[in-house]
């Protein structure tokens, strides 16, 4: 297959925006690069010395801190203040989450996907990782998953300066937002509970209105998440699709179809108020004004201990559907056409499930795995395209099949949940798991990924088409990694042949 060269797509891009090499912003009245001026305050970043050419501004808060009488409140703008100097040299402690004791392939086989440092509820913070030299790049925001209960922005995995290193011609933003039962509470006493959506939001704004300085281009910004990620990526396409923001979707591994709470009682915040020292059972403005005196700390130890210990029924704090961010009836949002018209990649691994259920290693349950991997993943991204191609929406897919010792160490793991991450951020080169280095193969599958990630965020509606990847109404989709192929074109029949009942 003939394809255009990541050189030939940085060369057309320089031509039409100025490239990468040309003077950034930082230079006009402020020799230094690692200061950066905007409207919201002064930010004083650093360089690594991973990527020598890559600027990181890792600790940028982009809210109030959502604690004391903020807790469980929509996001609170910070106070505009140009002469405030921030520190962005620290990346910012993830949110409120419990550590789950039980051992999971992510926390036990691959911890390059668990989150290091502190926690804290003071969390909504981002991280930027641009060029030394960027001036109108496009931009690429991510979203972490976790399932809605784990994540942040600093996970080795998915830290991008070897891919901005790489390409000097992008940016990648990542984000923290409110987590479990402090992103989804589904309190009685509250008028939005869907926060960490809304967090979601404001960070992009904030990069909206701010990322210019760092060397972006506002008017081409592409939203972007994995699992719980993916699915919010979604949600935020239905949510706000009348002004997305963004010029394009891509959720990896995900929908929003993927998790949602059916608390419909609010019982599960009332018991664990009722575990804290809150039991107010029929009062639900003095059940939330105790739970918001309780530090965050204990909530999280019940919470994360009651789930670690199996006890039935379980709690459930994930996107609560409230008809207004979140919603109940996505084909209905299609046929309305209540969804943003942007263009949108959704992918999946081949074999999802083999990371998400238990497993000993030497195995685990394959036909379980499967179901996992159909059920919450491939159907649902069929169903997915399937609604966007009835509603007129440029989509394309992908299946990723690349197995690779360093990152799948153990012989059953396959391409499971999340192994394209690190091919995406190209972090699959900095961690061996004792199983050696990095080939040339996973390089090649790693840049061509990421190349034709980059041709969709400079032109979402044919730039992947120009790269030889068809959109779905061919019938057609990509898989990377299989067979000794870097990339071949595939059916869609072949990965979603098992779904004929998506609608």
């Amino acid at each position: 297959m003939k394809t255009t060269t990541f050189l030939t797509l940085l060369a057309s891009a320089n031509a039409q925006h100025h490239g990468p090499w040309s003077k950034g912003p930082w230079s006009h009245g402020n020799s230094n690069p690692l200061i950066v001026e905007t409207d919201s305050g002064t930010y004083r970043g650093l360089i690594n010395g991973s990527a020598p050419l890559v600027r990181e501004f890792v600790g940028i808060p982009f809210a109030q801190p959502p604690k004391d009488d903020l807790r469980w409140l929509p996001p609170q703008k910070l106070h505009s203040n140009a002469s405030h100097v921030y520190d962005a040299t620290q990346y910012p402690p993830s949110c409120a989450q419990y550590i789950s004791q039980v051992p999971t392939v992510f926390n036990t086989v691959t911890p390059e996907y668990s989150i290091a440092g502190p926690i804290s509820e003071d969390c909504l913070a981002l991280s930027v990782w641009t060029p030394m030299h960027a001036e109108k790049l496009p931009v690429i925001m991510f979203i972490t998953g976790g399932g809605f209960q784990t994540g942040g922005v600093e996970i080795n995995y998915q830290l991008p300066y070897n891919w901005v290193q790489r390409t000097q011609a992008h940016i990648v933003v990542t984000i923290n937002y409110r987590l479990n039962i402090f992103g989804f509470p589904n309190a009685a006493g509250l008028d939005d509970q869907n926060l960490g959506i809304l967090d979601q939001r404001m960070a992009l704004e904030w990069v909206r209105d701010n990322i210019e300085a760092f060397g972006g281009d506002p008017s081409r910004i592409t939203l972007w998440g994995q699992s719980a990620g993916a699915a919010s990526v979604d949600i935020n396409n239905f949510a706000f699709y009348d002004d997305p923001i963004v010029t394009g979707f891509f959720p990896q591994s995900g929908t929003a179809f993927l998790l949602s709470s059916d608390d419909e009682m609010n019982s599960n915040f009332t018991f664990v108020a009722s575990h804290v020292g809150c039991h107010y059972p029929n009062d639900a403005a003095k059940e939330l004004s105790c739970m918001r005196k309780v530090p965050w700390e204990d909530i999280e130890a019940f919470v994360g201990g009651y789930a670690d210990n199996g006890t039935e029924p379980a709690l459930n704090f994930n996107p609560v559907p409230d008809e207004k961010i979140v919603f109940s009836d996505y084909p209905q949002r299609y046929r309305e056409n209540k969804v943003s018209q942007r263009p949108a990649i959704f992918s999946n691994t081949e074999e999802e499930g083999n990371s998400l259920v238990p497993f000993k290693r030497s195995g685990i349950n394959e036909t379980a795995a499967r179901e996992v991997t159909l059920s919450a993943f491939i159907c649902p991204a069929a169903q997915t395209a399937k609604l966007r191609t009835q509603a007129g929406l440029t989509t394309y897919r992908y299946e990723y099949s690349g197995v690779f010792d360093n990152t799948a160490p153990l012989p059953w793991m396959g391409p499971y949940h999340a192994s394209d991450l690190p091919m995406m951020f190209a972090t699959h080169q900095d961690y061996t798991n004792g199983e050696g280095q990095s080939t040339s193969f996973e390089y090649a599958v790693s840049e061509r990924m990421e190349d034709l990630v980059y041709a969709f965020m400079l032109d979402p509606e044919q730039g992947p088409q120009k790269q030889g990847w068809p959109p779905y109404t061919s019938g057609q989709m990509l898989r990377f990694g299989a067979d000794g192929k870097v990339m071949q074109t595939v059916s869609v029949d072949s990965v979603e042949g098992d779904c004929s009942s998506a609608s």
